[in-house]
């Protein structure tokens, strides 16, 4: 499992820990077509039901039984003389043995093992990875009758306080089962390339080392999240009691490319900027109160292509993006969300206070590029 701090600023390109201003990466995902069989609920649950659901897990025992055969351990072996082997989980998600992981679980991996809970192992392939996200699919040759498809939940539905568990292998620990409540919605983390997951689940379900690609299911027994990283302030490798998950629903968004083989494209804007308020545009000069503040713009990036001005040494004069395609944008996590939602390629027309004045301009996304 990558263990990351604290993450406090940053911007298109380049991640930035413990500073003390608040940024946003504007580097984000672009989406694919729908045609793949891939386990989903996408409907709504019956009146009553969800709360239900949220309120407790009545028989987590018999849940845990029911959705347990669907997880897998997998273990990575890496090249080199010394060569090594890494643990971790995934999730099956169709019958033609797609297993849905991390990558950084995968990364550099030369063979790669599924354990089945009943003792049944396969051999296992990397099919598409996507860094971005920090999500791989694998196929492993598996007998049908050993396959137990996952059901990918909304994740957008979540609630703070709903009640959770994750299964996975921490330190080798084979399918240990934890639970614990969803802590918090809409974090950001760093995946493997610097580009930032948005709108990551916080849980304060046990995940360990080894818990990584694993799911995290809530109470009907969808995989609402695929577990990544624990909050590591120390540098230990040790859970203090704050986990992520990457949400379903971005992994469903990604999955019909991962499992033809491909690699999502990510698209980037090339800014980073601060969410405005009356105390913060009174400090940077300028005088409108909402939008994006400017505070640099990425050499050669859509940004600067587009003529945008960031502040200069003084901290003043930068552009305030207030606008994209005639949406208002009121934070940096709602500019990036927008960027988010397009793809490499893709022009966007740009509304921005520069001084006195209201001009717009069109800036044509490229690839995420880290750094």
């Amino acid at each position: 499992m990558r263990l990351r701090g604290l993450v406090l600023a940053v911007v298109v390109g380049v991640l930035i820990v413990g500073s003390a201003a608040f940024g946003a990466v504007l580097g984000v995902s672009v989406g694919g077509d729908r045609g793949v069989s891939v386990v989903t609920e996408e409907r709504a649950a019956p009146a009553g039901v969800a709360t239900q659901a949220i309120a407790a897990i009545d028989d987590l025992p018999a849940l845990v039984d029911r959705v347990k055969p669907s997880v897998v351990q997998i273990q990575a072996t890496t090249g080199g003389s010394f060569g090594g082997q890494g643990v971790g989980t995934g999730i099956m998600i169709d019958r033609d043995g797609n297993i849905l992981t991390n990558y950084h679980v995968i990364e550099g991996a030369q063979s790669v093992t599924v354990d089945l809970t009943d003792g049944t192992q396969a051999p296992a392939t990397v099919v598409g990875t996507d860094p971005g996200n920090d999500l791989a699919v694998l196929r492993a040759q598996l007998p049908s009758d050993r396959i137990v498809p996952a059901t990918l939940g909304d994740s957008d539905s979540v609630r703070v306080g709903e009640p959770v568990f994750a299964i996975g292998n921490p330190f080798g620990l084979a399918f240990t089962v934890t639970s614990g409540i969803i802590s918090g919605r809409e974090r950001e983390r760093s995946a493997v390339d610097g580009r930032p997951i948005r709108n990551v689940i916080q849980t304060d379900a046990a995940v360990n080392p080894g818990n990584s690609g694993g799911p995290l299911f809530n109470a009907r027994g969808e995989v609402v999240g695929i577990n990544t990283s624990i909050e590591n302030p120390t540098g230990q490798r040790v859970f203090v009691g704050i986990g992520f998950a990457v949400p379903s629903n971005t992994a469903k968004r990604f999955l019909p490319q991962l499992v033809k083989g491909e690699t999502p494209k990510h698209p980037q804007l090339g800014i980073s900027g601060v969410t405005l308020d009356a105390t913060i545009a009174q400090g940077y000069g300028v005088s409108t109160t909402q939008g994006v503040y400017l505070t640099s713009v990425g050499t050669g990036s859509p940004a600067a292509q587009a003529g945008l001005r960031a502040s200069g040494r003084t901290g003043t004069g930068g552009d305030v993006i207030t606008a994209i395609d005639g949406r208002i944008v009121r934070s940096i996590g709602e500019l990036a969300g927008i960027i988010d939602s397009h793809a490499v390629g893709d022009t966007v027309k740009l509304t921005v206070q520069r001084g006195r004045d209201q001009i717009q301009v069109d800036a044509v996304l490229r690839e995420w590029q880290s750094g």
